[in-house]
């Protein structure tokens, strides 16, 4: 997999294991859902300015907030030479306080993310957003988040503290494992719904795909915004007039056009 990486984990910070004592999440529910691992090359251009080039790795960080529009392609060599690119793709609704901010881009290159290995250096923990045993990751977000690409060993596993007031999800990019004490069976394309708790379990099965030594998988959690949501398209707002208004911005241009009209 082409993200970043490093030849001896046990070189990085180790978060530490949460205390025996600590509530384990209860896997509530296991699904599939779609995405998959950024493989290859995008390039990015937005109504304001924003854009660049994504490789395998690199995350970019947009919020919308007033509104904006934007596209994401490979570039023309990619297209001519052929080959597989996979990006995934994560919504996070703002609260309704911050629904009309200016829109921002944040290009996080793969170099950047905070690499944690466990306790004894069986993961690879990418931290790209939000907190873990109190290392932090570079993306700034509006809605409390925490967002981590994991790599595990086979046979390995990873206990990690997990904020109590945050939901916990865990989505599978290449391999196979279990959530969760109790060992709920996930792997590429499932999600893994995680119950209230202090701390998360996943493990790695012993053996793996061929096409990837280890299970590689997406943690994912956030701060509930508990307010009403209205949604149609690609516009997400807390009332039918706002979602209106939305479409009406839209129609009438004033969410400007891509590329950047420089004027």
């Amino acid at each position: 997999m082409p993200a970043v990486t490093v030849e001896n984990p046990l070189v990085l910070p180790r978060v530490a294991a949460p205390a025996h004592t600590a509530p384990q999440r209860p896997v509530l529910h296991v699904g599939t859902a779609p995405g998959g691992l950024i493989d290859g090359t995008f390039v990015h251009r937005d109504s304001h300015g924003g854009g660049g080039t994504i490789r395998g790795g690199d995350t970019q960080w947009m919020t919308a907030g007033s509104g904006l529009l934007h596209i994401e392609a490979p570039p023309e060599e990619l297209v001519v030479s052929g080959g597989l690119f996979h990006g995934l793709q994560l919504w996070v609704n703002l609260p309704q306080k911050d629904k009309m901010m200016p829109p921002r881009y944040q290009d996080i290159g793969g170099g950047k993310v905070a690499l944690l290995t466990s306790p004894d250096g069986g993961a690879l923990i990418r931290l790209i957003a939000g907190e873990i045993d109190g290392h932090q990751g570079p993306g700034i977000t509006h809605t409390p988040i925490t967002m981590a690409h994991v790599s595990l060993n086979p046979g390995a596993e990873l206990t990690l503290p997990w904020r109590p007031d945050f939901n916990a999800l865990a989505y599978g990019l290449a391999g196979r494992g279990t959530a969760g004490t109790e060992r709920r069976p996930f792997g590429t394309g499932r999600t893994v719904v995680f119950g209230d708790g202090d701390s998360l379990t996943v493990r790695a099965d012993d053996t793996q795909e061929s096409r990837s030594p280890n299970f590689e998988f997406v943690l994912l959690g956030g701060q509930p915004i508990r307010e009403p949501m209205r949604h149609y398209g690609p516009f997400v707002m807390n009332t039918d007039a706002e979602l209106k208004q939305a479409f009406d911005d839209f129609q009438a241009g004033r969410l400007g056009v891509i590329p950047v009209d420089e004027g």
